[in-house]
């Protein structure tokens, strides 16, 4: 039989005498790839039945990091496997802003919050991507803050200093303008009625 493959494939059997030579079958081999959490493994390709590569990839909603494909050589494999980690979307945050602003940020990835001027944190303001692809702990939000003397403003001229918008300042003014309204109509009810 050894006869008949030497003579009939000489190449291959030189190149299989030649592995055996170098790596004995019972060494050869590499033990199965390691599992990753998040992620699956394929074979890519094989020598004369062992496995030679395989290349990770994540499920959904995580991304890889590190080598995506390994190689067996002589009997290990030539990096740890990879790792996929959670990606958590983009924290909506209103009256504010994130310090690095992206799309998706990876597990593990801080993200500090900033608020509008003339509001303030509810909250911590460093907060984490989770393995489970959610922020820890909760977002936070941020609230309009008034300014010391602000709580009670009577007269429209310090509307302008103690309301954070424009639009908020002009609902104000319309508000004040319509009480005095009310109150003029109230003195002319008043004066009628005497």
């Amino acid at each position: 039989m050894t006869q008949m493959l030497q003579s009939s494939f000489p190449a291959l059997y030189l190149v299989g005498a030649l592995i055996l030579l170098q790596c004995p079958l019972a060494l050869c081999g590499c033990k199965i790839p390691p599992s990753i959490a998040h992620g699956s493994y394929k074979y890519v390709n094989t020598i004369l039945l062992f496995p030679a590569e395989v290349e990770y990839k994540c499920d959904e909603g995580y991304v890889l990091v590190g080598k995506a494909k390994i190689t067996c050589t002589f009997s290990s494999w030539s990096s740890p496997a990879p790792q996929c980690k959670a990606l958590c979307l983009k924290p909506e945050i209103e009256n504010g802003k994130l310090y690095v602003d992206k799309d998706q940020y990876v597990e593990t990835e801080n993200v500090i919050i900033k608020c509008d001027p003339g509001y303030g944190v509810v909250g911590l303001q460093s907060i984490t991507c989770s393995e489970n692809r959610t922020w820890y702990p909760e977002v936070p939000k941020c609230e309009w803050e008034a300014p010391e003397g602000c709580k009670q403003v009577l007269s429209g001229r310090y509307l302008m200093q103690c309301l954070p918008r424009p639009q908020d300042v002009k609902m104000a003014l319309e508000v004040y303008k319509l009480s005095l309204e009310i109150e003029q109509l109230a003195r002319r009810v008043g004066l009628e009625e005497e």
